[in-house]
């Protein structure tokens, strides 16, 4: 009992002593297109665009169809993951292997047909999705024989979060050689992705198979905010990558029984980057197997 006048005493003058204020930075930049932290940022908009998957489906108005989607995401070199500083930072942009959601087609009046996609928040590897959702909105152009051509318009928003810039795994190593940057803690990065585009979708139909040609083009509106601890220092930098994506789908989809049927295609989306200051741009492209489980109403 005597030592707790003391040891209250201790906690007085502690609480007396001047708080340390933790330093801040941040250092805003908008990139160039080719810049290599905006082709990660792009990546990450490809890996997720919600295509059509196929020939819109003739839906009258009020029927639906529900279907789950995957597609694969390639994994990076290191020196592909070395975006960071103009390429300098090797970043953990190998989190989830896939991407998926669920996609819901309406039908509307005039045969028009209504899309919604979702992405449960998952968290997968340190990263998580949030508040990741698309829609579009299409229509049958051309209708003849076993052959259709559509076109949709469409946009998608939502937010990656995750230990990108301070991986969990180098929080608090002191060997410079692994830890160059002064990781203290696993950062909480977000990855915004904001993007709208238009696409022309062509159907070829041959009994149960279906074939399917897609080309869009997309305009993106990206952005990172970090947020790291890295040497007693929390950098809160916000990068912004402004631009536009082109892409192409080919793939077949083959019904099974009547409400049911299973789709694969192959996406891909070409990727400039400039890896060096003053050095050449190459074609760094996503290429993605992608999978559909659908069930028509």
């Amino acid at each position: 009992m005597r030592r707790l006048p003391w040891l209250c005493l201790f906690v007085s003058l502690l609480a007396m002593q001047p708080a340390r204020a933790q330093v801040v930075v941040r250092q805003d930049e908008n990139l160039n297109g080719d810049r290599p932290e905006a082709w990660a940022m792009k990546r990450v908009a490809a890996a997720s665009l919600m295509t059509s998957f196929g020939e819109l489906p003739e839906l009258a108005a009020g029927q639906w169809s529900l279907a789950l989607e995957g597609g694969s995401i390639p994994r990076l070199s290191t020196s592909d993951r070395q975006v960071g500083f103009y390429g300098e930072k090797i970043e953990d942009l190998n989190k989830s292997p896939v991407f998926g959601r669920l996609h819901l087609r309406v039908g509307l009046p005039a045969g028009w047909i209504a899309e919604f996609g979702y992405t449960p928040p998952l968290a997968i590897n340190g990263a998580k999705p949030r508040n990741f959702v698309a829609a579009a909105i299409g229509h049958r152009l051309l209708q003849r024989s076993g052959f259709s051509l559509s076109a949709r318009a469409f946009g998608q928003h939502g937010d990656v979060e995750g230990d990108i810039t301070c991986p969990e795994s180098l929080a608090g190593v002191t060997d410079f050689d692994l830890n160059p940057y002064g990781c203290q803690a696993p950062s909480d990065d977000r990855n915004s992705v904001n993007d709208y585009g238009v696409d022309m979708v062509a159907g070829w139909n041959s009994g149960p198979w279906h074939w399917h040609g897609d080309a869009g083009f997309v305009r993106t509106e990206l952005q990172v905010q970090v947020d790291a601890l890295t040497f007693d220092v929390r950098d809160r930098s916000r990068l912004v990558a402004n631009g536009t994506l082109r892409y192409f789908a080919l793939g077949v989809r083959r019904t099974a029984g009547e409400h049911w049927s299973v789709g694969g295609e192959v996406l891909h989306v070409p990727l400039d980057v400039r890896r060096e200051p003053g050095g050449e741009t190459h074609n760094e492209p996503l290429t993605s197997l992608r999978l559909e489980l659908r069930y028509d109403y």
